[in-house]
């Protein structure tokens, strides 16, 4: 009689390790950056007189100055505020320079905004050494690369890694080991785990509940009961459960850019020529990204913040500059503006693939198209040589009220 055969033990499960980069201050970081001058001053990025805020410096903040806030409260609350416009083109180059960075250590990153990604180093321990070695080498390369800080947070998944970056922020790193969670989110406040906003926030307290640890001291039936879906999420989350993996890739759904005037108008000629600049920079967008979208949408805001859409669907998805702007300003030709206009906003969307299709547009048509098609590329080149206010459109010089700081 053969001997029994010996079972094969089954490999052991290794605890995901992920990592959630968010740079610090990120806009205003890079124009302080860029700018020695700004160094150790409060900066906002955002519009001059109006519209809202951007992104602030940790100088800025300590006045109590927020990124969403009006500019003009944010002047109040800092009277000495420096005010820069942003640039969102120099952004996305530096974002470029991390999110490669980034792919160096690990395939499987996950950028979730210009600023900000995950990267998940399960079983890159050998390559890169222990987590925490390998979160200060990264920290260390993008301060090499960018001259700016990030703050870094590692632990088992996604959205525990997200709250650990914030833990020693700015320019710190904060490790959390599975052994650590429950001790971590006993007296975690509650409004610090994602999904949880002001209104969420005032209804749990009302409930006596404050943080995690609270949430827990109820079972997830009675959550299911009183939020649904949402209650069975938090008591997850609440326990420091959360299973989403780190998705390198999410294709993007649309593309837009919008600017808040300096002054209310009801002037189209000077409305068109912010929708030629934000055509400019959405066109380019695509391009670059090799997209192209079959809907153009106008966006206006008006005096009273009210708000106002209009969109229109093309025969065949375009990345030309040109027609996109033609489109933009058909509709607001079509648009009764009911009041002066405080913000104005154009967006392409519904991607299809950026390869030539076949057309059964008139020869003609199809001629200009491709006629457009070439210029774009031509400015582009040049651009990308000298830089972005290297040529413009003409329409975006008018004498006397300059060229609109969007395009």
């Amino acid at each position: 009689m053969s001997p029994p055969c010996a079972r094969t033990p089954p490999p052991p499960i290794h605890p995901r390790v992920i990592l959630h980069l968010d740079m610090d201050a990120f806009f205003a970081s890079v124009e302080q950056h860029d700018n020695p001058a700004l160094r150790g001053l409060p900066v906002a990025v955002g519009g001059e007189h109006r519209g809202v805020v951007s992104a602030a410096s940790y100088e800025a903040r300590r006045f109590g100055v927020r990124s969403a806030m009006p500019m003009t409260q944010a002047r109040r609350l800092c009277p000495g505020l420096v005010v820069v416009r942003g640039r969102m083109g120099r952004y996305a180059e530096v974002s470029r320079q991390v999110m490669a960075l980034l792919r160096e250590a690990s395939p499987l990153v996950e950028q979730v905004s210009v600023d900000e990604a995950y990267v998940d180093l399960t079983g890159t321990e050998r390559l890169l050494g222990p987590p925490p070695e390998a979160g200060e080498s990264l920290r260390a390369r993008v301060l090499q690369a960018t001259g700016l800080t990030c703050s870094v947070g590692i632990a088992p998944n996604k959205f525990l890694a997200k709250i650990a970056s914030d833990v020693n922020k700015p320019d710190g790193m904060f490790v959390l080991r599975p052994q650590d969670v429950a001790d971590f989110l006993r007296d975690l406040p509650v409004g610090r785990i994602p999904g949880v906003g002001p209104r969420t926030g005032e209804a749990l307290a009302r409930l006596g509940v404050r943080t995690a640890g609270d949430v827990l001291a109820r079972g997830a039936e009675f959550w299911a009961r009183r939020l649904g879906e949402r209650g069975q999420e938090l008591h997850a989350r609440a326990q420091g459960l959360d299973s989403s993996p780190v998705v390198p890739y999410h294709a993007p759904k649309s593309s837009s850019a919008e600017t808040t005037l300096d002054r209310d108008t009801t002037d189209k000629t000077l409305l068109a020529r912010w929708l030629l600049a934000h055509a400019e920079r959405v066109g380019r967008d695509l391009r670059r990204g090799g997209f192209k979208g079959r809907t153009v949408t106008l966006k206006i805001k008006y005096s009273d913040f009210s708000q106002h859409t209009r969109s229109r669907t093309l025969d065949e998805p375009t990345d030309v500059t040109a027609l996109i702007f033609e489109t933009g300003r058909a509709l607001l030709r079509e648009t009764r503006l009911e009041r002066p206009v405080r913000l104005i906003g154009l967006g392409v969307s519904n991607f299809g693939h950026g390869q030539t299709q076949f057309s059964l547009l008139p020869a003609p048509e199809h001629d200009r198209a491709a006629e457009l098609a070439r210029l774009d590329r031509a400015l582009d080149a040049i651009r990308d040589k000298f830089g972005r206010d290297a040529v413009a459109r003409g329409l975006l010089f008018d004498p006397g009220k300059g060229r609109p700081q969007g395009g």
